[in-house]
């Protein structure tokens, strides 16, 4: 019954029934969102699978953000679904460690553009499929990850599926048949992670869960226990699992009021060690440190414990570069992830002096930085909720500054203001068609 009491939460669930924090809470997800989709949009790997619609004639239906070109739905939700993932630089529900935007917003506004829907709509959409992919991630977490699975996509199917057939009003056994036959399409290995596949991820996600939709309006059957099921989504990929908290407290309790947004380019279990070696950086020089020794828990290393990483992208997985361009650069942003970087002979040099320690003790969202110094000081500095964290968050002024740090080189100043305003605004649009519009490339 876990599945059907979901899509009958789902079914319920009237725009006006969510909070007003929530619904901000969502807006801010979205611009978030849009920012780093359209910051990536120019990305070697977007051209590789944007070829694909000559070899597909895929047919010109909807908008790549960033871009001038359109593509059908589908592509459209990979592609844009995967470059908002590209610079590691999209929301995280801490929980889980789920990065629920990315395969729900790609979906949203793609059958927004595609069916001239209004933004009420799409809201409604977005904040209940990104709720009900973060509970049903809370359900299998951690074994699921720790099993191997990216949770972003083998969950965040689920979210598409949701929002998708809300916009597609779907009838109660069509949303149940939508995430039986989102289930099945389950996937993403953490073995991907540091390669242009782990983005890929959100955006197939995207891509399934709207197909899963798409089919299932047209009375495709599925399992109506997909969920729960012994040869389910739960059994099969959770050793270890709690379906109750699925529905548990549905309506009173948002999950989405945990999404956090990242002022780092790289994993959330990063940010505390980048939070305290910019504030080593600036208490010492890099010719007088001996050694940094950031005391982490386990996880951290398990994640990001690449001493020698070849490639950017590699280097958002390593603690060592990571802890050496925020204690040298101040920052971690998109510049301390470029091939160049990982490669700079300083910071090369530099990253040698980072000394992770595990500790069990350390909960994940901390860090205990000590420089060691030539001249025999130590100088510490713990962090306890990094920058970024619920309990440290940006500020709406901080994430207006990373949206347009991110597409102001791509849309122009006068677009992409123009997209904050339009996105803040939503909820009173009649049409996305003029917000979209706002994405497309100023130059290409």
């Amino acid at each position: 019954m876990v599945t059907k009491i979901l899509v009958e939460n789902i079914l319920k669930t009237s725009i006006k029934e969510i909070p007003e924090d929530v619904r901000q809470h969502g807006k801010k997800s979205l611009l978030n969102w849009m920012g780093v989709a359209i910051g990536a949009s120019s990305h070697p790997s977007v051209d590789m699978v944007l070829a694909l619609k000559e070899d597909t004639q895929s047919a010109e239906q909807v908008s790549i953000f960033g871009r001038t070109e359109k593509v059908d739905l589908l592509l459209a939700s990979l592609i844009n679904g995967m470059s908002s993932h590209i610079f590691d630089y999209d929301d995280t529900h801490l929980d889980t460690i789920h990065h629920p935007s990315g395969p729900v917003a790609p979906v949203v506004f793609a059958l927004a553009e595609k069916m001239d829907l209004p933004g009420e709509k799409v809201l409604h959409a977005f904040i209940l499929g990104c709720e009900a992919e973060l509970r049903i991630a809370n359900a299998v977490y951690p074994s699921h990850y720790h099993l191997g699975y990216h949770i972003t996509s083998s969950t965040g199917v689920f979210g598409a599926a949701v929002a998708a057939g809300i916009l597609l009003e779907l009838d109660e056994e069509q949303m149940i048949w939508a995430l039986g036959i989102a289930g099945t399409q389950s996937f993403g290995l953490r073995e991907m992670f540091g390669t242009m596949t782990k983005p890929f991820h959100p955006g197939k996600a995207a891509q399934n869960g709207l197909m899963a939709a798409l089919l299932a309006k047209r009375n495709f059957t599925s399992s109506t226990e997909v969920l729960e099921a012994k040869r389910g989504f739960a059994n099969v990929l959770a050793p270890e699992h709690d379906l109750s908290k699925v529905n548990v407290q549905w309506g009173e309790r948002w999950e989405l009021l945990k999404n956090a947004f990242k002022p780092y380019a790289c994993g959330i279990v990063l940010h505390p060690s980048i939070d305290a070696c910019i504030a080593l950086g600036k208490q010492v020089k890099a010719e007088d440190v001996e050694r940094i020794e950031l005391v982490v828990h386990p996880y951290v290393l398990e994640l990001t414990g690449k001493p020698t990483p070849p490639t950017g992208l590699a280097g958002k997985f390593s603690i060592y570069h990571t802890g050496a361009v925020a204690f040298l650069e101040g920052d971690a942003g998109e510049e301390q992830y470029t091939d160049s970087k990982v490669k700079d002979p300083a910071i090369v040099d530099f990253r040698t002096k980072i000394k992770p320690r595990v500790d069990e003790t350390v909960k994940e969202e901390e860090v205990i930085a000590i420089a060691f110094l030539k001249d025999g000081r130590k100088i510490e500095h713990i962090v306890k909720n990094a920058t970024g964290s619920i309990e440290n968050p940006m500020t709406d002024e901080d994430l207006a500054r990373k949206f347009k740090k991110l597409t102001y080189p791509i849309i122009g100043a006068e677009q992409a203001d123009g997209l904050i305003d339009a996105i803040n605004e939503i909820q009173q649009l009649d049409s996305l068609t003029p917000l979209i519009a706002l994405t497309k490339a100023a130059k290409q």
